[in-house]
Parts: C-alpha cells; sequence; structure tokens
C-alpha cells in the first residue's frame, strides 16, 4: 500500500520547509486584505509561517508578505495581521 504524502510548505520568515498542518497560513483575500487564516481554507491566495514571533518580525522586516501575497504592505495591515497572530498565540498557550 502507497503511504501518503505530506504537504510540505515554506515558511515566509525563516525559510525552514515544514509540513503544511505545523505553519500558520496567511491568506490575501479576494478584497485585499491580509488576514490570518487559522482554518487553512479561506479562499485567496495564501502563504505560510511557523507559529513565532520571530518568523512573523522577519517576514515584516524583509517586506515578505508583499512578495507572497502579490500585495502592497501597510503598516495598518500588518498590524492587523501581528494582532490576529498574537491573539491566537495566547488562546494557544492559554494566557489570555
Amino acid at each position: 500500500m502507497a503511504k501518503k504524502k505530506v504537504p510540505l510548505r515554506t515558511c515566509i520568515g525563516c525559510g525552514e520547509v515544514k509540513p503544511k498542518r505545523e505553519l500558520l497560513r496567511i491568506v490575501r483575500t479576494p478584497t485585499r486584505e491580509i488576514d490570518f487564516d487559522p482554518t487553512g481554507r479561506a479562499s485567496g491566495r495564501g502563504a505560510y509561517m511557523c507559529p513565532k514571533k520571530d518568523c512573523l518580525d522577519l517576514a515584516v522586516r524583509k517586506k515578505r508578505f508583499s512578495a507572497a501575497l502579490e500585495v502592497p504592505e501597510s503598516e495598518k495591515k500588518i498590524e492587523k495581521l501581528a494582532v490576529a497572530l498574537s491573539e491566537h498565540f495566547s488562546s494557544k498557550t492559554g494566557t489570555r
């Protein structure tokens, strides 16, 4: 019996290749907004990132969201994304 293939994705922050399930999906919505996709199923162009603040900081500093999602970055969009990700991190650790 053939083994099931595990989908791999590359983190836009650190560049590591990991299984898709271990990464967070960032999506460019049809309205050209950048948003966090906790389900991994929202429609739109997606990029993947490790669930670490360091990877978020690196992706912002090197402007990798605009390259990966083909949309210009703005401070407002990135701040909104950072808030959504920090809420996600805190809900996972239970330190809200």
